[in-house]
């Protein structure tokens, strides 16, 4: 059993967003545009480990890629339906060391979306 639970929501959207060091209101517009995790039952809008991974992946295809909300959804709708955990996993694992080689400079925070 792992101390860390990697699923239970606790960070907010504020939090992730220094963890990235990307602006909130970046972050706010993926999720307006439904491309962040939801949780059921939850009043306020927090975050887990695993939730941030895909933050980084909708990241990257954002500002670094340049794909659009739609082509993000799609995106994302396919990992869900046509891969394993593991195999999505492996998919967002290497999207984030590619954010991480990425020059700040090159990452570009989106205004409109």
């Amino acid at each position: 059993m792992s101390l860390i639970d990697k699923d239970k929501p606790v960070i907010s959207l504020s939090g992730v967003a220094q963890m990235l060091d990307a602006k909130s209101r970046t972050l706010r517009m993926y999720e307006n545009k439904g491309l962040l995790p939801k949780h059921e039952g939850i009043d306020k809008k927090l975050y887990s480990i695993n939730d941030i991974q895909t933050i980084i992946f909708v990241h990257y295809m954002a500002s670094v890629k340049k794909i659009n909300a739609n082509g993000i959804k799609y995106i994302l709708e396919l990992l869900d339906t046509n891969m394993t955990q593991d195999e999505k996993d492996k998919i967002i694992q290497e999207t984030e060391k590619l954010l991480e080689q990425t020059p700040s400079k090159e990452i570009n925070e989106l205004e409109v979306f």
